[in-house]
């Protein structure tokens, strides 16, 4: 690998006649994973389009690897890019149109040959790849766009909604690679609609609405922040009423929800509730087997900042 990999993003905009896309966007993204997340019409794929050089910023500025990405062949030959749009060429194999399209990166023949069949491999493709593309199904071209984001062994490697398409077999194994890219060092930025998986890929996520960033850290953080909402907390028990009454007694409890095992409590002072939780037991005579908070997942941050 060269120099640590990073991506820099300064108040950047971005329009379209009337319609703002981006608006004043800041962050850094260094060696990792970082899940980029957002409705339809949030911004992220013209984001996307501004890192990897392909749409100049109307205001602010872009640095990726240091240098300005628009225009420039020395940054693209270090950033992969797995567009959403389905772009294969139907009328070759999967080694051909990776092979040729890594030789456009300054590979010679040979040297390309081998990249191409590695990163066919490493996507679950090495059965296929000497198949024409066009008898291919959308999740194997959906990984033979992937495997031509890898093979010139980029440092930067951007996933626009990488996840399209495939089954959950292929879905498992390609968070999976994605998650690896990033122990490897490089700096990954993946957008998806597939929260959950994304949640397996990172920890760290930077979501925007309308065109601004409305939360940039990990999911813990994010959710600490969000003090003004009332995070719900799962006790099991085998005696929900009694543990149900003690609750009630605490500052910042909205609302109780019984169950036969259990009682989640709706509580704007989680911390109240999570000390005095040990004492419930004693006091009761009850015993609590487990506490959880049940909102702290991605889909719930994302839920909360975006509707």
């Amino acid at each position: 690998m060269n120099a640590a990999p990073g991506i820099s993003v300064d108040a950047v905009s971005m329009w379209y006649g009337d319609v703002l896309a981006v608006n004043e966007v800041s962050a850094e993204f260094g060696p990792g994973v970082t899940g980029l997340l957002g409705p339809n019409g949030a911004g992220k794929s013209t984001l996307l389009k501004v890192v990897v050089g392909m749409l100049r910023p109307r205001l602010g500025a872009v640095t990726v690897l240091g240098e300005t990405p628009f225009d420039n062949p020395s940054v693209m030959r270090r950033v992969g890019l797995c567009p959403e749009q389905d772009a294969v060429y139907v009328g070759v194999t999967a080694m051909e149109m990776l092979t040729y399209l890594t030789r456009l990166h300054g590979y010679p023949r040979g040297a390309a040959s081998v990249r191409a069949r590695d990163a066919l491999v490493r996507v679950g493709l090495e059965a296929a790849m000497d198949r024409p593309v066009a008898g291919y199904s959308k999740g194997m071209r959906q990984r033979v766009k992937l495997a031509q984001a890898l093979a010139h062994g980029p440092d930067v490697v951007i996933l626009d909604e990488p996840l399209n398409g495939l089954d959950p077999v292929a879905r498992r194994d390609v968070v999976a690679l994605i998650r690896s890219l990033g122990e490897e060092g490089r700096c990954v930025l993946v957008s998806s609609h597939v929260l959950h998986e994304v949640e397996a890929m990172t920890r760290r996520v930077l979501m925007m609405a309308h065109g601004r960033v409305v939360a940039d850290g990990t999911i813990e953080e994010i959710r600490r922040d969000l003090s003004d909402r009332p995070l719900a907390v799962e006790i099991q028990t085998t005696d929900p009423r009694a543990v149900a009454r003690r609750a009630l007694e605490l500052p910042g409890v909205r609302r109780l929800d019984l169950g036969p095992t259990s009682v989640q409590v709706l509580t704007t002072k989680p911390v109240e509730l999570f000390l005095a939780l040990p004492a419930f037991g004693a006091a009761a005579g009850v015993p609590i087997t487990s506490w959880r908070p049940v909102d702290e997942s991605l889909e719930a941050v994302f839920r909360y900042l975006t509707t």
